[in-house]
């Protein structure tokens, strides 16, 4: 029987690159980074939540140093669409990859294979519900032929099917939003490059042209409130699980 084959719907490289300028910017004061912090500071509430104290931890994506340093865990940017080069850690948290991955079924499964017997893992990224102005406002910029220019995202409801063919045991998912509010749809985007979440998708739409872009800003403060600004919606997607004490 073979294997069926998987679309290739992300870019790896792009992906990669998109986080690794976001972790290049974290030094600088001006940058955003509440999607990252926010991740950051639920892992560890959920670390105490289930009592677990990590005597190996792996931290892969968009780390915040300041968890690193806690957890006393490696940080490096592990290929999720690959075995992890090392196994043997007892508690893996990836955050912000798992929106851009082809495979995310193996992905899981690799994380699952680095754990110990017993290992926890939390894997966050934005789901399936981030974002809805600005997509809104994409459409209004070509409304005869939009283009593809913000890629798919998880809907939570398909997760527990995904942690079950992964093979984790005792899994969760659950999702909560973060709410942001901005004066223009130029600010909205540049705090999307600055915490590395851009598009990662293989097939790269052109960039919109004047009129386009013009349609855009202004379909996207038709959402203001009185105030003039518009609450865009992050949906932060967390999944945890740990593999079984049997190792499978």
């Amino acid at each position: 029987m073979t294997t069926p084959s998987v679309p290739t719907i992300f870019n790896p490289l792009r992906r990669d690159r998109r986080l690794d300028r976001a972790v290049q910017r974290e030094g600088r004061g001006d940058r955003a980074r509440f999607v990252w912090q926010e991740m950051a500071e639920d892992v560890i509430e959920r670390l105490g939540f289930v009592r677990h104290k990590p005597e190996r931890a792996l931290l892969t994506g968009a780390v915040q140093p300041w968890l690193a340093e806690r957890l006393k865990a490696r940080a490096v940017c592990v290929e999720p669409e690959a075995p992890y080069p090392e196994s043997g850690y007892d508690f893996i948290g990836a955050l912000g990859q798992f929106d851009a991955v082809n495979d995310l079924p193996g992905a899981l499964i690799h994380i699952r294979a680095a754990l110990v017997p017993g290992g926890l893992a939390i894997v966050s990224f934005i789901g399936g519900a981030s974002l809805p102005r600005l997509r809104a406002a994409m459409m209004a910029a070509e409304p005869d032929r939009p283009a593809a220019r913000m890629h798919p995202l998880v809907d939570p409801r398909a997760a527990p099917g995904l942690l079950q063919r992964a093979g984790w045991k005792d899994p969760v998912v659950d999702t909560h939003a973060l709410k942001v509010r901005y004066s223009s749809l130029d600010r909205l985007v540049h705090d999307l490059r600055d915490q590395g979440l851009g598009s990662a998708l293989a097939d790269q739409a052109p960039p919109l042209n004047r009129a386009a872009l013009h349609r855009a800003r202004a379909a996207f403060l038709r959402g203001a409130d009185e105030d003039g600004k518009v609450t865009e919606t992050f949906e932060i997607l967390t999944l945890t699980g740990r593999r079984s004490l049997g190792g499978t």
